[in-house]
């Protein structure tokens, strides 16, 4: 098990990799960007697990942005965060929903 890293990539595109579980959501929640009225992309392709606590931090990443006025987009979420959101009632909150390019926005 390796716990979830984030890395800023491109402007404001972030990589998230790894395994977003309970384990590694504190020291994420103080990795997060500081909010702003801009959009910031996450791109989740590089994760192996999640969990409800993983799930939680990125509807906290969702709202801090909201409360700032941007957007977080969500890139290649993997299909069990997909079903995850889902069953929790957070897929459309995140914007995770079924379309061919693997991009999701909210």
């Amino acid at each position: 098990m390796s716990l979830a890293t984030l890395a800023k990539q491109d402007g404001a595109v972030f990589r998230m990799a790894g395994d977003l579980q309970a384990a590694a959501v504190p020291a994420l929640l103080k990795a997060l960007p500081t909010p702003s009225a801009s959009e910031v992309a996450v791109d989740l392709a590089g994760l192996e697990a999640v969990d409800s606590a993983g799930l939680g931090l990125l509807v906290e990443w969702r709202v801090r942005q909201a409360a700032a006025g941007g957007r977080l987009r969500v890139i290649e979420p993997p299909e069990r965060l997909v079903r995850l959101a889902r069953i929790s009632g957070v897929d459309r909150l995140l914007g995770m929903n079924d379309n061919e390019s693997g991009m999701t926005e909210q």
